[in-house]
């Protein structure tokens, strides 16, 4: 199995991708999900957010307050890092989790919807191929001024706050445009499903290949020890 991350800027539509993906059978595990997952009242991470933050962060029935913690974070570099150092472990303990369960369950590949991959970088060691969903800027501040109902000046500070998306996309395999219509970016991320398929069998190979490798290994251990006694534990006197 094989890890395909898809990234890109704040309200560049990387959901229209990802739901590209479900549709044809490929799991996608969510970073934003988990993200609010993990924040829920009685967590480990939401206590730290409010011992360090304080109760201003949550609403009367003590769940976090997206909107106050973001104006809060978004406003203060340093207090940006400290709650991703609170969050980012318990999503990635989370994420790691459903990889394993995908991987058991037989799935040559897994989708990651990571919006912050490239700021983070924890998990790029262990991304096969990277897709960055990308659009113009004017229209990435009009969608995300409709779809969060901020202000031009807090939508681009969200939109600052994260890595140039022609950063992003010089450092990916793939790069979907989604300035134009929904059809054409399905059509576009069809398109790069089909190579993803395409390159599974190279992957399915090397699975076999170590697998044979690891039965041949255990084979030989098991005949040295027989034999000569090699890999016996030391007995204590």
């Amino acid at each position: 199995m094989f890890l395909v991350a898809v990234t890109g800027g704040i309200a560049t539509g990387k959901s229209t991708v990802t739901q590209v993906f479900r549709e044809n059978g490929v799991p996608v595990i969510d970073a934003d999900i988990i993200a609010r997952s993990v924040v829920e009242p009685g967590k480990p991470a939401w206590q730290k957010i409010k011992m360090v933050f304080g109760d201003g962060v949550l609403t009367k029935s003590g769940e976090i307050d997206r909107e106050a913690l973001g104006r809060l974070i978004f406003n203060s570099a340093e207090k940006r890092k400290i709650l991703n150092e609170i969050t980012h472990p318990e999503i990635h303990r989370n994420m790691y989790k459903q990889i394993i369960k995908y991987f058991f369950l037989g799935h040559p590949f897994v989708v990651l919807d990571l919006p912050l991959l490239f700021e983070t970088s924890v998990m790029l060691q262990f991304i096969h191929k990277i897709i960055t969903v990308t659009c113009e800027e004017d229209m990435q501040l009009t969608r995300l001024m409709d779809r969060n109902r901020f202000s031009e000046e807090d939508a681009k500070k969200r939109i600052a706050a994260q890595m140039p998306l022609q950063h992003k996309c010089e450092k990916s395999h793939f790069v979907i445009e989604n300035s134009g219509s929904i059809r054409d970016t399905q059509a576009e991320t069809l398109k790069i499903l089909e190579m993803l398929q395409d390159s599974n069998h190279h992957w399915k190979l090397r699975g076999i290949l170590l697998t044979t490798a690891a039965i041949l290994f255990s084979g030989i251990a098991w005949f040295l020890h027989h034999r000569y006694k090699i890999f016996s534990l030391p007995q204590i006197q």
